[in-house]
């Protein structure tokens, strides 16, 4: 064995007994295996992480680790070779980094034009190659396979520490150059402890010279073919930059309306669906994957039991299916109040009608204040009077106006039925969603601000259609649309890693700097469609989440099924809550609020009386808010946290754990995972999974949280195959009468894995 080999494999060595000592593993087995190799140093690297992968088990757990050091051992080695250094010192010359790939236009310009050599020196001295040993394999797989930055014949050239100082310096690069270096420092801090992560989009594209930052819109459709086609353009050019979107249908009239008078003419919601589900295969995420597209419709649209419902199931009509897309459902209080109407034998007797929301602007005659014909989905019940139900009971009784009738509950079946066959519809509770928007001042009290959620249930914010105002040909010859922008949702995410921040008691330090990051999104962002630019600069809207729950309680010593988790939950999540409002007033007095903070919730302190905040640390936030402001008009909203919570190495948002141990699968790997921090003591914190734990006291923890949330939160429920439907009935009320929101999937054991959008996944 030639000298070079034998300190390959030496070093390899030296990692095994690093991590063996480290975790109190036994290794001895694989050190003569590696002692006795007479391959290349890839190969006995190559043997030794194969070794270690198959040795992540229960009763192992920590090999992961060790699996992680070998793995990470090969990027050094592939990545020095390509710069050009000794992959002894781990990490080359930064600055050397950024100028290659700036100059293969992998990063942005921007970079060097902004920061000076010596910067960039000075920041290099801020990595610390030792934070790649907090990577479990897992993550350090998925950071290396998707985010690292690699030229354009995918050869990696970025390390971790590299892509978390180079987050760090994109999203502070517009920054007062007095701090700048102290803010970078701060956001490389929080990075690489990971305190945090930011959000697909982000992670992906800070510092490269394409794709966007924000992870997921919502657009409103208006009910005319110019307003259905340039939905469908804008989706076009948001999913080709790697967002997530959902889509409001409910303004759009249903199946046998009136087009200019002439009768019967409306082919209704369900092909215009289908054109967007060819949008979403056709045009995908920077090549990835598909694009991702949530469509929502109110229950009392005409359509909801005319296809809508029946989109991705197996069975019926194939020329009016959309297997490609996602569906959600808007859900008034009234429909559920409909549910719980029995007659004395116990049967259900609540009928439900539903009406053309043409029809009904063109024979109600409601109209806001400029003479805009209303619609039923432009009211909702505020607890001191029910304008929607006065509305929809008014729109009932009317004689001249057509409807579909049917039982509440044979529409809740056909719901159920849909969900436990492809997991959708989602559930968005619309009356509670507007009744808790700090923005609803703009529109009135009674008035519909919010019409539906992203496509991960977890954004809430004002909404409203685009117009065409005219088309014309100028002096030039060219031809000019002059479009009306409204209110096209954008956010922006990033997500605390509860486990690893609570336990290093940071959270105040982290959201601070968290906050400026996201807020600094919004600014650095350049969106495609004009409308979302304008609406993420108006609000200012973040969403700041939290991934790693099951994690915590396991750490914690708390059971799910327990009292004490629900009381955490309320706690934990108000001190976020407080340390975040307060963050934002900060960059309020520093930069500024949003432009319509003047009559919000935040500014009259209704927010505040509301959630019941009336210690003396929130009567002290509330006076500093109204002298102040606060920089964004939402700031709260918990995503799925899927691919980032893995890269923490944590457990999935709020999710219970999936499995104890489990086969991770994707369509370029394979390998076991285990629970985080699994051992004999937070074994059985565990032990209980996904399917096994009683769905209501995931309900009500999620309850609890949601209280301290201005926005809403990604929460599935996790039921048997064999459920029975009353069951199902009563986890959806129980969800409704806890104030939740939304709820997500309903996923089953009979569902195969759920795809997923990884825009929202922070």
């Amino acid at each position: 064995m030639n000298t070079q080999l034998k300190s390959e494999l030496s070093s390899v060595i030296d990692i095994i007994n690093e991590v063996s000592a480290q975790y109190g593993i036994d290794a001895t087995e694989l050190i003569k295996r590696i002692e006795h190799l007479d391959v290349s140093e890839i190969e006995a690297n190559q043997q030794a992480l194969f070794y270690s992968l198959n040795r992540i088990a229960i009763d192992e757990p920590n090999w992961t680790f060790l699996a992680a050091k070998l793995y990470l051992q090969d990027l050094y080695t592939k990545v020095a070779e390509r710069r050009g250094y000794s992959h002894i010192q781990k990490y080359g010359d930064f600055f050397h980094l950024i100028q290659t790939l700036t100059d293969k236009g992998i990063y942005s310009s921007h970079l060097l034009k902004s920061y000076t050599q010596e910067e960039i020196k000075e920041l290099e001295q801020e990595i610390v190659p030792e934070r790649d040993h907090l990577f479990n394999f897992i993550g350090l797989f998925l950071l290396a396979d998707r985010y690292l930055a690699k030229d354009h014949d995918k050869q990696l050239y970025e390390l971790p520490q590299e892509r978390f100082m180079i987050i760090a310096m994109s999203l502070m690069i517009q920054e007062n150059r007095e701090k700048r270096l102290d803010l970078v420092r701060e956001v490389y801090w929080a990075l690489s402890h990971l305190y945090m992560t930011v959000a697909t989009p982000t992670l992906s594209n800070a510092g490269k010279s394409f794709g966007q930052l924000s992870s997921c819109f919502i657009d409103t459709v208006e009910d005319s073919l110019d307003g259905i086609y340039l939905n469908n353009w804008d989706i076009a050019r948001l999913s080709k930059d790697g967002g997530g979107i959902g889509v409001y249908y409910g303004k759009v009239r249903a199946l046998g309306s009136d087009i200019k008078k002439f009768k019967e003419n409306s082919s209704g919601v369900v092909p215009w669906i289908r054109l967007i589900n060819d949008t979403a295969v056709s045009v995908d995420q920077l090549g990835q994957r598909q694009g991702a597209i949530a469509v929502y419709l109110d229950l009392f649209h005409k359509d909801i039991m005319n296809g809508f419902l029946d989109l991705k199931t197996n069975n019926g009509d194939e020329r009016r299916k959309a297997h490609d897309i996602f569906t959600g459902v808007t859900v008034p209080d009234l429909f559920m109040q409909k549910l719980e109407e029995v007659d004395e034998q116990g049967i259900s007797i609540g009928d439900w009608h539903t009406f053309c929301p043409h029809q009904v602007k063109q024979i109600m005659g409601w109209r806001d204040e400029e003479g805009n014909p209303l619609g039923l989905e432009d009211f909702y019940d505020e607890t001191d009077q029910k304008y929607f139900t006065e509305k929809y009971e008014e729109a009932v009784k009317h004689p001249m106006l057509p409807r579909k009738t049917y039982r509440a509950m044979d529409i809740m079946k056909r719901i159920m039925v849909a969900q436990l066959e492809t997991g959708t519809p989602y559930m968005f509770y619309r009356d509670e969603v507007n009744r808790q928007n700090p923005n609803k001042h703009l529109k009135g009290k009674g008035r519909t601000s919010i019409y539906c959620s992203n496509l991960c249930t977890e954004i809430a914010q004002n909404m409203s259609p685009s117009q065409i105002m005219k088309e014309y040909i100028n002096d030039e010859g060219h031809i000019v649309m002059v479009r009306k922008p409204g209110d096209f949702v954008v956010c922006n995410l990033s997500s605390i890693h509860l486990p690893n921040a609570t336990k290093a008691n940071v959270l105040e330090r982290l959201i601070s700097i968290q906050m400026r990051m996201l807020d600094n999104v919004i600014d650095l962002n350049t969106i495609s469609v004009g409308q979302a630019q304008i609406t993420n600069q108006k609000y200012r809207a973040v969403g700041l989440g939290t991934f790693g729950w099951h994690h915590l309680l396991a750490t914690q010593g708390m059971d799910w099924e327990s009292e004490e988790a629900v009381n955490y939950a309320d706690e934990l999540y108000e001190s976020i809550a407080y340390y975040t409002i307060k963050s934002s007033m900060e960059l309020a007095k520093e930069k500024g609020a949003y432009s319509h903070f003047e009559g919000s919730e935040w500014q009259t302190g209704e927010y505040f009386k509301r959630k019941g905040y009336e210690s003396d640390r929130w009567q002290e936030l509330l006076e500093g808010i109204q002298k102040w402001g606060v920089r964004n008009g939402w700031m709260m909203a918990v995503a799925p946290n899927s691919s980032t919570a893995k890269i923490g190495g944590s457990t999935d948002g709020i999710d219970p754990l999936f499995a104890v141990e489990y086969a991770e699968e994707k369509k370029n790997f394979k390998f076991k995972v285990t629970a985080p921090d699994l051992t004999h003591i937070t074994y059985p914190f565990y032990r209980k999974v996904r399917h096994e734990l009683d769905q209501v006291w995931s309900i009500r923890q999620n309850a609890a949280r949601q209280r301290h949330i201005d926005q809403a939160i990604s929460f599935n429920l996790y039921v048997r195959h064999d459920i029975k439907a009353k069951e199902l009935l009563n986890l959806h009320l129980e969800a409704w009468k806890q104030k939740c929101k939304t709820t997500y999937y309903v996923r089953s054991t009979s569902q195969s894995e759920i795809k997923e959008c990884q825009a929202c996944h922070s």
